[in-house]
């Protein structure tokens, strides 16, 4: 049985020792009255077993005998959940003490909403909050090119970002689930999809959403710090594994849900862009050339999935083509009074 006022958080670690200690400290350290944690280990190797058999008294830990990957881990954690609502957290994010319970305050705000996200900003692998704040993510965006951005990424946090906003989707870094909402879009009995095993899941699912008529808001009150790993440059820092999956995931999103608007729309972006992936792991990245075998094999499951998707579209094709810009692209969103009042304080 659903608690409507509990919130969910849920972890995925694979050996995330350096982090989680600290992570799971923040969660515990809510202000938020009814949290249950849940963890998922993948099989971890360097001694984040060991940290997490202390937090077993506070927190469900369940340990996996082989590396199942992040979606399919986190799909475990939510099966395991009884919140109404379900915080999806990487290990490498310090939450601030009213985290949660700023994400709540608009919880309610419109039953069209599907997810939550707030701001989060970056700090490096000490896990020390740094005097300079720099954005990491104010939610996701997509360009004509169907990249996936955080909006805000590397940016002075100089006081904008202060509205509520409506945006495309978030970061699963730190992302907050209608639970009605992650049952309408699982596909096949999967939130995630599995197929993606790491990295561009959260984008796949906040894709899946839209279609089907739910909404993102964005809230600005609630912030915390992420150690960002992934993001534009930084390919060649990143393991070989990583970047095969990113370009697999990248043509399996689309497979799934572009529309026939939105792909016509940015055709020349989208194919420059795929002609230079192409190039790039012919000539620079081969060990991503596996990624085109994989999604060959996996492409009747695709399709079949699409059709799933595409059949319960509850949008029209100028409402999706209109997320598709170089430039993020939000919606205004009126903000509950007291939220909007706590904003003008903590700005002033």
């Amino acid at each position: 049985m659903l608690d409507k006022h509990r919130i969910s958080v849920t972890l995925v670690t694979f050996n995330s020792g350096r982090f989680i200690r600290r992570c799971l400290e923040s969660v515990l350290e809510q202000r938020y009255p009814d949290l249950e944690v849940i963890v998922v280990d993948n099989a971890s190797t360097d001694g984040t077993t060991d940290i997490l058999e202390q937090f077993e008294d506070r927190c469900l830990v369940v340990y996996n005998q082989e590396n199942i990957g992040f979606a399919a881990a986190q799909n475990q954690a939510i099966g395991l959940s009884s919140g109404e609502w379900v915080l999806t957290l990487n290990p490498d994010v310090l939450l601030m003490p009213d985290f949660c319970s700023c994400l709540m305050e608009t919880a309610d705000h419109d039953p069209s909403i599907g997810t939550i996200c707030g701001k989060l900003l970056m700090m490096d692998a000490s896990f020390q909050i740094p005097d300079q704040r720099i954005v990491d993510t104010t939610g996701i965006y997509f360009n004509p090119m169907l990249r996936h951005l955080d909006r805000g990424c590397l940016e002075k946090d100089n006081g904008h970002y202060r509205e509520h906003e409506f945006v495309f989707g978030a970061s699963a870094a730190a992302a907050c689930y209608r639970r009605s909402m992650i049952d309408d879009v699982a596909i096949e009995g999967e939130f995630f999809d599995s197929d993606f095993f790491t990295y561009r899941e959260d984008a796949d699912v906040a894709w899946r959403a839209q279609l089907l008529g739910w909404k993102c808001i964005y809230t600005p009150t609630a912030f915390g710090y992420h150690v960002r790993k992934l993001r534009p440059g930084m390919r060649r820092y990143l393991p070989p594994e990583i970047n095969m999956h990113s370009v697999k995931n990248r043509f399996l999103m689309r497979a799934k849900n572009i529309t026939a608007r939105v792909y016509l729309r940015n055709f020349i972006p989208i194919l420059a862009r795929d002609v230079g992936i192409l190039a790039y792991c012919l000539l620079i990245e081969r060990s991503s050339l596996k990624a085109f075998y994989l999604f060959g094999r996996g492409w009747s499951r695709a399709l079949r999935k699409r059709r799933l998707i595409q059949q319960r579209r509850r949008v029209d094709n100028a409402y999706m083509s209109q997320w598709f810009r170089f430039a993020p692209v939000s919606l205004p969103a009126k903000a509950p009074e007291k939220v909007t009042s706590q904003v003008s304080v903590n700005q002033s």
